[in-house]
């Protein structure tokens, strides 16, 4: 199956924190169908996340962080346990990624590994998020000092069976974290 899309326009709604577009367009199908549709679209800039992994401990390296949207929609706390992870601003994925790394958990890390990239929210958001994963050791601790600018993150070292269990019993929900932990499951990235 394709479609076709004609007739496209662009309203901006808002450039606040990110830029939201209203876009009418029309949809036409293989079949020469045409339905007119309107969608708001959410565009902030593509990101990176990382799995920190210690496979000699069997630990992960995540972070706790303040997300407001979840507080929003029902997380009392609107604490998160995820991956650390960022926007690419002008940076190509893997030096926003060393860079985040760095920024949320203190470590610099070498060997990072592209795994694949994936739209998060392709109904209304246009980020493309790049998959990454490390392995991390003590000696590239180089500060105790993360977050930036407004962020208050907390880093948690976890056994990696035990964020596991975390998915399965609700404690980890986010969405990047679950497939990067999922990946090195599947994957046997721990051994």
């Amino acid at each position: 199956m394709s479609v076709k899309i004609e007739n496209i326009r662009s309203e901006l709604l808002s450039k606040n924190w990110f830029k939201l577009h209203k876009y009418t367009f029309d949809l036409i199908d293989d079949n020469g169908t045409s339905v007119q549709q309107i969608r708001e679209v959410y565009d902030r800039g593509n990101g990176a996340t990382i799995l920190l992994y210690n496979r000699s401990n069997g630990t992960v390296l995540l972070i706790n962080q303040f997300r407001m949207p979840t507080y929003v929609n029902g997380n009392t706390d609107g604490m998160l346990l995820e991956t650390c992870a960022g926007l690419l601003d002008n940076d190509s994925p893997e030096e926003c990624i060393r860079r985040e790394a760095m920024e949320e958990t203190g470590y610099r890390v070498d060997n990072v590994q592209k795994l694949f990239e994936a739209y998060m929210s392709p109904g209304g958001v246009t980020e493309v998020i790049h998959f990454f994963a490390a392995e991390y050791h003590v000696a590239q601790k180089v500060t105790d000092d993360v977050g930036v600018e407004d962020e208050v993150i907390e880093v948690v070292e976890l056994p990696f069976t035990e964020a596991i269990a975390m998915i399965a019993d609700g404690r980890i929900k986010d969405g990047k974290t679950i497939m990067l932990l999922q990946y090195a499951q599947i994957h046997n990235l721990l051994g």
